[in-house]
């Protein structure tokens, strides 16, 4: 613990005089580098979390925890299958769906997208995108009566509400002429935005029926056939584990997938930017920490006839580190308090601060589609603020060891000799 004389001389040394100006100037710049390092790092690790998020929210929310694969065309007691899965501990809903690729049209512009062919009671499970349309009438789909596509799709191709829209499958019929595509138009009767650019741009909902219709799904008796199982769990954390009772349960003949092994391009590259941003950001807290030990051995040679009084009137050598100690931790504590500050304010506004930068330059900042996301999340988590504050003020720390320990060993003779 540092007495109240070593506090005292610490802040007089820390207030620069005029003829000291340079010191002053380096320490400023310094506690700013350290602020900025560790205020950045704050923002970044707070919008990499909020990307996470919202990946893991759109992905789970569309495509449910699990997907189950026949390895055959389709699954023909879709309903059984249905059943039993549901009934497995830890599994809160399966819904059956039918998926295919198609190429999508209107007026000559052309587009890939993925169907989705669902119930309607099936969709109303789905809240992030029953709570996401923004134009038409969901009841014109409950009905049979059309299509759901995404906003943005609708923008890039023109298409309004009421519209019909032409829908291409490679996989048609033998003709002898050839295969030829299998093409059906829709109306559009509703359109979604979940603010993820993948699905807005790329997503067509079809009643369950008219999807096994267009698929060639249906059979002459019975329900016809599904092609794919969504699983929703409890915990989407543990989609793995409920994955692996599910390929236990239904055998061999299925494929059983779960939301982090269908996504994991995406994680890993949120995974390794975050990374990287880490280590640039935290290569600027150290370049500030090495300006605190260019600030103290300047400080130091200057206060060398001070500490030599010093030392003289019987300060002891730990007196003369602790008060040079402090005079470094000072800047380092400083500069960290005004980062967290900052950051803090900077990531609990990101969106709002987005908002007003696209306003002032014209344009959108982030392009959505290399973004995934149409905005930017922020979720801040208090234990790698912690871990942030921690890191900074041990830099800061370590910094200001040599040239205390230099100012310590200080022999007042010499000192006052060249004085």
């Amino acid at each position: 613990m540092l007495s109240a004389f070593e506090w005292m001389v610490a802040r007089r040394y820390l207030r620069a005089r005029r003829e000291e100006g340079m010191i002053s100037v380096i320490a400023l710049f310094s506690l700013v580098g350290i602020s900025l390092g560790v205020a950045t790092l704050i923002v970044v690790l707070a919008v990499m979390n909020g990307v996470r998020g919202e990946l893991i929210k759109s992905i789970i929310g569309l495509e449910g925890h699990v997907s189950v694969y026949s390895n055959s065309r389709g699954i023909d007691d879709f309903d059984a299958i249905t059943q039993k899965i549901a009934a497995l501990p830890n599994v809160k809903s399966a819904l059956p769906k039918v998926e295919g690729q198609i190429m999508a049209s209107y007026k000559g512009t052309s587009m890939g997208a993925m169907v989705a062919g669902m119930r309607a009671e099936d969709l109303k499970q789905k809240p992030l995108l029953i709570s996401k349309i923004v134009e038409g009438d969901i009841g014109a789909f409950e009905r049979g009566e059309g299509v759901v596509i995404g906003q943005r799709m609708a923008e890039k191709m023109g298409i309004e509400v009421g519209d019909e829209l032409l829908l291409i499958s490679p996989e048609g019929r033998a003709t002898f002429a050839g295969l030829v595509p299998r093409v059906k138009a829709y109306p559009v009767v509703a359109l979604f935005s979940v603010g993820m650019f993948a699905y807005d741009s790329g997503l067509v909902l079809m009643p369950f029926n008219e999807a096994q219709i267009y698929f060639k799904l249906t059979s002459g008796e019975g329900a016809g056939s599904a092609n794919a199982i969504e699983v929703t769990g409890a915990d989407p954390e543990k989609a793995r584990e409920i994955a692996r009772e599910i390929a236990t349960a239904l055998g061999a003949s299925f494929r059983v997938y779960d939301w982090k092994s269908s996504n994991s391009g995406i994680f890993q590259a949120v995974i390794v930017q975050r990374n990287v941003m880490f280590l640039i950001l935290t290569l600027i807290i150290l370049v500030a920490s090495f300006n605190i030990i260019s600030s103290l051995i300047m400080l130091v040679r200057e206060k060398g006839r001070d500490v030599a009084i010093l030392r003289t009137m019987g300060a002891s050598r730990a007196s003369i580190m602790r008060i040079f100690f402090a005079c470094g931790a000072g800047i380092g504590v400083m500069g960290t308090i005004v980062g967290v500050a900052l950051g803090l304010l900077i990531a609990f506004n990101t969106e709002n601060i987005q908002l007003w930068l696209e306003s002032m330059m014209g344009h959108k900042l982030f392009a959505d589609e290399l973004y995934f996301l149409s905005h930017l999340p922020s979720k801040v988590e208090m234990s790698e603020v912690v871990t942030v504050v921690a890191m900074s003020l041990g830099l800061s720390f370590l910094a200001t060891l040599y040239p205390a320990r230099r100012a310590a060993r200080l022999d007042p003779a010499e000192a006052l000799r060249y004085e």
